[in-house]
Protein backbone atom coordinates (compact mmCIF):
# COMPACT_ATOMS: atom_id res chain seq x y z
CA UNK A 1 0.00 0.00 0.00
CA UNK A 2 1.18 3.47 -0.80
CA UNK A 3 2.10 5.93 1.92
CA UNK A 4 -0.17 9.01 2.11
CA UNK A 5 1.23 12.08 0.46
CA UNK A 6 0.99 15.49 2.04
CA UNK A 7 0.38 18.60 -0.01
CA UNK A 8 0.87 22.15 1.14
CA UNK A 9 -2.41 24.08 1.20
CA UNK A 10 -2.53 27.73 2.12
CA UNK A 11 -5.12 28.81 4.67
CA UNK A 12 -6.25 31.70 2.47
CA UNK A 13 -7.58 29.27 -0.15
CA UNK A 14 -10.30 28.07 2.23
CA UNK A 15 -11.34 31.48 3.55
CA UNK A 16 -14.42 33.16 2.07
CA UNK A 17 -13.89 36.30 0.01
CA UNK A 18 -15.04 39.21 2.15
CA UNK A 19 -15.43 42.98 1.95
CA UNK A 20 -15.30 44.68 5.37
CA UNK A 21 -15.60 41.16 6.92
CA UNK A 22 -18.92 40.44 5.17
CA UNK A 23 -19.24 37.97 2.32
CA UNK A 24 -18.73 39.97 -0.87
CA UNK A 25 -22.06 39.12 -2.55
CA UNK A 26 -24.03 39.94 0.58
CA UNK A 27 -22.06 43.17 0.97
CA UNK A 28 -22.93 44.29 -2.56
CA UNK A 29 -26.59 43.33 -2.08
CA UNK A 30 -26.63 45.52 1.04
CA UNK A 31 -24.95 48.38 -0.86
CA UNK A 32 -27.35 48.15 -3.81
CA UNK A 33 -30.44 47.98 -1.60
CA UNK A 34 -29.17 50.93 0.45
CA UNK A 35 -28.65 52.92 -2.75
CA UNK A 36 -32.08 51.88 -4.05
CA UNK A 37 -33.68 53.01 -0.78
CA UNK A 38 -31.86 56.32 -1.03
CA UNK A 39 -33.03 56.77 -4.63
CA UNK A 40 -36.61 55.63 -4.07
CA UNK A 41 -37.34 57.63 -0.94
CA UNK A 42 -34.87 60.48 -1.52
CA UNK A 43 -33.68 60.04 2.04
CA UNK A 44 -29.99 59.83 2.89
CA UNK A 45 -30.68 58.60 6.43
CA UNK A 46 -33.11 55.96 5.18
CA UNK A 47 -30.55 54.61 2.70
CA UNK A 48 -27.80 54.70 5.33
CA UNK A 49 -30.00 52.89 7.84
CA UNK A 50 -30.93 50.24 5.25
CA UNK A 51 -27.28 49.71 4.29
CA UNK A 52 -26.13 49.51 7.93
CA UNK A 53 -28.81 47.03 8.93
CA UNK A 54 -28.21 44.80 5.89
CA UNK A 55 -24.45 45.07 6.33
CA UNK A 56 -24.69 43.92 9.96
CA UNK A 57 -26.95 41.07 8.87
CA UNK A 58 -24.42 40.11 6.17
CA UNK A 59 -21.57 40.12 8.72
CA UNK A 60 -23.57 37.92 11.07
CA UNK A 61 -24.42 35.53 8.22
CA UNK A 62 -20.74 35.36 7.18
CA UNK A 63 -19.66 34.50 10.73
CA UNK A 64 -22.52 32.03 11.18
CA UNK A 65 -22.08 30.19 7.85
CA UNK A 66 -20.02 31.60 4.94
CA UNK A 67 -21.84 29.36 2.43
CA UNK A 68 -25.36 30.28 3.53
CA UNK A 69 -26.08 32.32 0.39
CA UNK A 70 -25.16 29.38 -1.84
CA UNK A 71 -27.34 27.06 0.23
CA UNK A 72 -30.32 29.42 0.04
CA UNK A 73 -30.03 29.91 -3.72
CA UNK A 74 -29.67 26.17 -4.38
CA UNK A 75 -32.43 25.12 -1.99
CA UNK A 76 -35.12 25.57 -4.64
CA UNK A 77 -33.43 23.10 -6.99
CA UNK A 78 -33.70 20.05 -4.74
CA UNK A 79 -36.65 18.05 -3.51
CA UNK A 80 -37.78 18.16 0.07
CA UNK A 81 -36.43 15.50 2.38
CA UNK A 82 -38.34 12.24 2.55
CA UNK A 83 -40.54 12.05 5.64
CA UNK A 84 -41.20 8.43 6.70
CA UNK A 85 -44.03 9.54 9.00
CA UNK A 86 -46.14 10.56 6.02
CA UNK A 87 -47.82 7.64 4.31
CA UNK A 88 -48.79 7.75 0.65
CA UNK A 89 -50.74 4.61 -0.20
CA UNK A 90 -50.45 3.31 -3.73
CA UNK A 91 -53.32 1.50 -5.41
CA UNK A 92 -52.32 -0.85 -8.23
CA UNK A 93 -54.80 -1.25 -11.07
CA UNK A 94 -53.96 -3.43 -14.09
CA UNK A 95 -50.22 -2.90 -13.80
CA UNK A 96 -50.53 0.86 -13.36
CA UNK A 97 -50.00 2.67 -10.11
CA UNK A 98 -51.52 5.90 -8.90
CA UNK A 99 -51.39 7.43 -5.44
CA UNK A 100 -54.55 7.34 -3.37
CA UNK A 101 -55.44 10.62 -1.68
Amino acid sequence: MKDPSFRLVYRSVNKPLTVLSAERRLFFVAAILGAATFTAFNSFWGGLFMWCSLYLLARWMTVYDPQILRVLLNSTKFRKQYDPAKHAYTEVILGQSRPRL
